[in-house]
């Protein structure tokens, strides 16, 4: 085993405008691990000032497609996953990690603001350990993901401050010249 290391963390973002309304999406497979997970986010979104939905699914492979259903809408500005699958006898464990985490990253790189907090673990003690939202939190870490992602959207989005040219489409005309021609 692993010494334990520490991990620098960001601090929490601040949202100078509306503040932001997320969802978390959660399989609660395994109810016990998935309510630390779920403790941990409401937490860290609460503290932010935001404010959340939630919505359950069946199992890990699904809470991609249920927040791609959500982002139809313009309701919500981050998401947050939550779930745990843990190691079985078979290689459907490597299915379920796999295709969960390239739908996550689908969906992010598609410009969605999003946390992964599915955890995916060899055994119940290391579920336990990490879904522990008193312990290391991965609940609340990815809800701090989503966040931070929501504030860095934010920053790249917002209205440039008249740098740069503008298509000609946006031009106003101000005034006629003496000589006939408009002035812009």
């Amino acid at each position: 085993m692993a010494q334990s290391e520490s991990h620098h963390s960001l601090a929490p973002p601040v949202f100078d405008d509306e503040e932001p309304h997320l969802l978390i999406v959660i399989s609660p497979y395994y109810k016990d691990i998935a309510d630390n997970l779920l403790a941990g986010a409401k937490a860290a979104i609460t503290a932010s000032g935001a404010t959340y939905d939630i919505a359950e699914v069946p199992g890990a492979l699904e809470i991609p497609i249920a927040i791609r259903l959500a982002s139809n809408r313009d309701k919500y500005q981050g998401y947050v996953a939550l779930g745990c699958i843990i190691r079985g006898e078979t290689t459907h464990y490597d299915t379920v990690c796999n295709d969960s985490s390239r739908g996550l990253s689908e969906l992010g790189l598609q410009g969605l603001c999003l946390g992964n907090g599915i955890l995916t673990v060899e055994n119940r003690e290391q579920a336990d350990v990490r879904a522990d939202y008193t312990g290391q939190n991965k609940g609340g870490g990815a809800a701090d993901a989503a966040l931070h992602l929501i504030a860095l959207s934010n920053r790249f989005n917002k209205p440039s401050k008249g740098i740069g040219f503008k298509p000609a489409s946006e031009n106003i005309i101000i005034a006629d010249k003496t000589d006939g021609s408009k002035a812009v």
